[in-house]
């Protein structure tokens, strides 16, 4: 009867299948210890907020904000990021030599992304998604223009040299209570 119990046991234990949580998925920087801290002008930066009713509203320092539906964040964060026509209010680009690439100008974009603590996790989990959407297609252009093909089919170099073109600069600040629009 014992063997019965663990023949049935072991059975079921390798039958089953779990559920498996899907969270972000993010490469965090090695840590280094105390870090100094890095100055960041403020044209460089993109303030994204969610309320605890769930609206998104974007904001530039020194501006008011505006309350945007989760579909436009995408466009917003590109626009942002690449700075088509220089303008002075949109982050700087710096001239960077790349290997693979030469030299590029590397948007100093930051995009900060501020959570209520009342924020719906779909919600949350929807922004990211979005912000990640923005930077993937902005390296799928550049990796057009420069190399004829999609990022994913670009070889590990290129890849690389792609992805030093096109950081991502996402800073993530400690949820708070966020009142209204803002």
């Amino acid at each position: 009867m014992a063997d019965i119990a663990f023949l049935l046991l072991i059975f079921f234990l390798v039958a089953t299948t779990m559920n498996v949580d899907t969270g972000i998925q993010r490469i965090l920087p090695q840590w280094e210890g105390k870090k100094e801290q890095i100055e960041i002008k403020e044209r460089d930066i993109l303030l994204v907020f969610v309320n605890r009713f769930n609206q998104v509203s974007v904001q530039r320092p020194n501006s008011g904000g505006e309350v945007i539906d989760i579909s436009q964040l995408k466009d917003r964060a590109k626009d942002f990021l690449l700075n088509v026509h220089d303008l002075e209010d949109l982050p700087e680009k710096k001239p960077t030599m790349i290997d693979g690439l030469g030299e590029y100008m590397v948007s100093q974009g930051v995009i900060s992304l501020q959570n209520d603590r009342r924020t719906n996790y779909e919600t949350y989990i929807a922004v990211q998604n979005e912000l990640t959407r923005a930077i993937n297609e902005i390296r799928e252009e550049v990796a057009d223009s420069r190399f004829g093909k999609g990022f994913f089919e670009l070889t590990e170099e290129q890849r690389q040299a792609i992805t030093k073109a096109v950081p991502t600069k996402i800073s993530e600040a400690e949820p708070r209570n966020i009142e209204g629009g803002r």
